[in-house]
């Protein structure tokens, strides 16, 4: 951040050159890739406030990611951070929670990665309640590689390969995660930035599969192909048709294009983990 800032500044309001996200964010890696309007900064910006109001020394985090616009957030972030083949972040992960059990361990990550090739990975992951958090920025599409539908886009919506519309059913992604076992379900949009950061800390916290899905905006490829204007226009929408509803049943979470967004908080349970249930197993073989 440069210094001439310190001129935009209310004299009594002292500035040194640092930003009080900048530990948290490899300068070097900077600017970012990101497009204009993009969600996944907004998305990371909130992510790097939870890390830092949870009271867990950043030396315990660990990031993963796959490939894709949202997979390069793990080259970002300060944080001891792996970048890993396509769909292969939740095994890559469960491997580190259990060679390491201390660290949290986070994979942040898009809808196409999580959901379509790594989609056996995250079901057995929140089937087995294994400890890690996941963070699925879903913004309905295949951006990276040029456009394509994704198991996210709405009935309806067009995509490169989907020209005159998408005519397949889409993922209800917390309602995925959720009937497989996981134990903290939660879904945000990049405008809910202060929900979004606490739901971010309540997963970080949470014993077990915590699951955090951002709907978030693709202005260049998603909204430019569906004419649905700029990403100011895409954050309106949000303010206008997103309705909280914290307990909801996931089953009713499903999104329509253009159509109503159910945000909140929907799972929220006490369950062991997959180490725990090892452990206790070990100790009824040994007689203990």
């Amino acid at each position: 951040m440069s210094s001439d800032l310190s001129a935009a500044l209310p004299k009594n309001v002292p500035f040194d050159g640092e930003h009080p996200k900048d530990s948290l964010l490899r300068q070097d890696r900077l600017p970012h890739i990101w497009c204009p309007t993009c969600g996944i900064g907004t998305v990371v910006g909130a992510f790097v406030e939870a890390i830092r109001e949870s009271g867990i020394p950043e030396e315990n985090f660990v990031v993963v990611s796959g490939i894709g616009c949202t997979g390069r957030v793990a080259g970002y972030v300060n944080l001891d951070s792996f970048h890993t083949t396509h769909g292969r972040a939740v095994p890559f992960a469960t491997g580190l929670h259990l060679a390491k059990p201390g660290m949290k361990v986070i994979v942040f990550s898009g809808d196409g990665d999580l959901v379509a090739i790594g989609g056996n990975h995250l079901i057995h992951a929140a089937r087995r309640n294994m400890d890690i958090t996941i963070i699925c920025v879903n913004n309905f599409i295949y951006g990276m590689t040029g456009g394509q539908l994704a198991p996210t886009t709405p009935f309806h919506a067009k995509t490169t390969t989907s020209p005159f519309g998408a005519f397949e059913y889409p993922f209800n992604v917390p309602h995925l995660v959720a009937s497989c076992g996981a134990s903290y379900v939660a879904r945000w949009t990049a405008l809910h930035i202060r929900r979004l950061k606490k739901s971010m800390m309540e997963a970080i916290q949470k014993q077990g599969f915590s699951f955090v899905e951002v709907i978030a905006p693709c202005s260049t490829l998603y909204a430019r192909r569906n004419r649905l204007g700029t990403g100011y226009d895409i954050m309106k929408f949000y303010h206008d048709n997103c309705e909280i509803r914290h307990g909801a049943d996931t089953k009713d979470l499903d999104m329509e294009f253009q159509g109503k967004i159910i945000v909140g908080k929907f799972v929220d349970i006490e369950k062991p983990t997959w180490l725990q249930l090892l452990k206790d197993g070990l100790k009824k073989v040994v007689g203990e």
